[in-house]
């Protein structure tokens, strides 16, 4: 069938289908309310930290500001970063939480400790989604079985909080390339989300003025299967859209191969001196649902 000049194939869902936040999520620190406007304003959606970007005494303050600004908040387009289940910053965090509108929930060092309280988390924020943050040894070995949980939109990894995990020192090498136990971890997310029919979140890159990396990985990560990338500051947002964003040629080239798709009844045939066959065709689709995101 061809609507729009689009052939689709039967039984062919998008992977990560129900996720709708990105393709760029920006952190913003939890206890800087003058920014979460602007955070907002300049990325797909807004990830308001209240982890890692909050000092250990700035939480209780963070919490307050997240709580006030919430009613200015689009609850569509933020997720809030809550502390690892099991410490007591969690709890508060979800208490704090309990007295707003936003139920997308990023929960950091995600493990098997999530998956024995996501129904609690579930009870006391009704209709919350959970982005999964995948970013210890534990985290990763558990993503398969996070990514089957209902309550789970999507999953994410990290580099640095894993390689800390493991002891190590660096999640890269000397020239800015991912170490073989980050490109892993990476991996193993995203088959994880994948297997589930879940999104997966690549990591941040947290070279600020490396635009050029920032976009080859970005670049790897749409053509790898991620729906979506984190970043630390706005200069990268427009690097990561870009990214995401087929061409024009693209678009025009997966269009024309879907139409000589729908116009043959051979499964497998050749397209402009390449075979082509169902997976072939489900490449072009991504593209093209790329370009209507």
């Amino acid at each position: 069938m061809v609507t729009d000049g689009v052939a689709h194939l039967a039984d062919a869902p998008a992977p990560g289908g129900g996720f709708d936040l990105g393709p760029a999520l920006l952190f913003c620190p939890a206890d800087r309310p003058d920014r979460f406007a602007k955070a907002a304003d300049r990325a797909d959606a807004v990830v308001l930290d209240l982890e890692d970007a909050v000092a250990p005494h700035a939480k209780d303050a963070a919490r307050r500001a997240l709580v006030e600004a919430s009613t200015r908040l689009d609850p569509r387009r933020t997720v809030v970063r809550v502390n690892p289940v099991g410490t007591p910053e969690h709890a508060l965090d979800v208490a704090a939480l309990a007295d707003t509108r936003l139920r997308t929930v990023m929960v950091a060092k995600a493990g098997p400790e999530l998956l024995t309280s996501l129904g609690a988390l579930a009870v006391t924020l009704p209709g919350v989604r959970v982005l999964a943050l995948c970013e210890t040894a534990a985290g990763v070995l558990a993503a398969p079985e996070l990514a089957r949980r209902p309550e789970v939109l999507a999953l994410m990894w990290g580099a640095e909080d894993l390689v800390a995990s493991l002891g190590g020192t660096s999640s890269r090498r000397l020239d800015g390339t991912y170490r073989d136990v980050a490109r892993h971890a990476r991996a193993a997310v995203l088959l994880a989300a994948g297997a589930a029919g879940k999104a997966a979140v690549d990591a941040v890159h947290l070279d600020v003025g490396d635009l050029d990396g920032l976009r080859a990985e970005a670049e790897d990560a749409v053509a790898s299967g991620f729906a979506a990338t984190a970043c630390i500051h706005p200069s990268h947002v427009p690097v990561i859209r870009a990214a995401y964003a087929p061409t024009p040629d693209e678009v025009a080239a997966a269009r024309a191969l879907l139409d000589a798709a729908a116009s043959n009844p051979d499964a497998v045939f050749t397209h402009e001196g390449r075979m082509v066959d169902g997976p072939v065709l489900r490449h072009a689709e991504a593209v093209l649902r790329r370009n209507r995101a």
